[in-house]
């Protein structure tokens, strides 16, 4: 029996499906990963152990975030605010993610940012911010 396609992915589901809802019916696929371009470039603007600043490519997109449930789980996404802007091929969203860092069990809670522009139905570029303090935090923290 074979596996679904992302489950690789599940720590980051919340996130996932948080965006997927953001983007509504302005790019095609039912996973995060289906509404990237090709070429997709992902950037970061911040810095964070272990991550690049841009990733180029969606199959490069998908390898990193291949890594992110070895150190975080999350459990849910919520406060989304969603800001459309000219014509809906550029958006703004806010949001925030909730989860747990599996090494030492302490609770991350953390605010991002992100401003996606659509190209052909699909995310040709995607910029984020996020509360670096908050991630550095809980990652830093010891264990309860």
């Amino acid at each position: 029996m074979s596996s679904p396609p992302y489950v690789a992915y599940k720590a980051a589901d919340p996130y996932f499906k948080l965006v997927r809802s953001a983007l509504d019916d302005l790019v095609d696929g039912d996973h995060f990963f289906d509404t990237l371009a090709d070429e997709v470039v992902y950037e970061v603007l911040y810095d964070f152990p272990g991550w690049p600043r841009i990733i180029q490519g969606r199959a490069d997109l998908m390898a990193q975030f291949k890594g992110y449930g070895d150190n975080i789980e999350l459990h849910g996404a919520d406060n989304l605010e969603v800001h459309r802007a000219d014509d809906g091929r550029v958006l703004a969203i806010e949001y925030e993610v909730h989860g747990t860092i599996l090494g030492t069990g302490v609770p991350y809670d953390n605010r991002f940012c992100s401003i996606i522009t659509i190209q052909d139905r699909r995310i040709a570029h995607w910029r984020d911010y996020m509360d670096s303090l908050a991630a550095w935090n809980a990652l830093t923290a010891s264990s309860q």
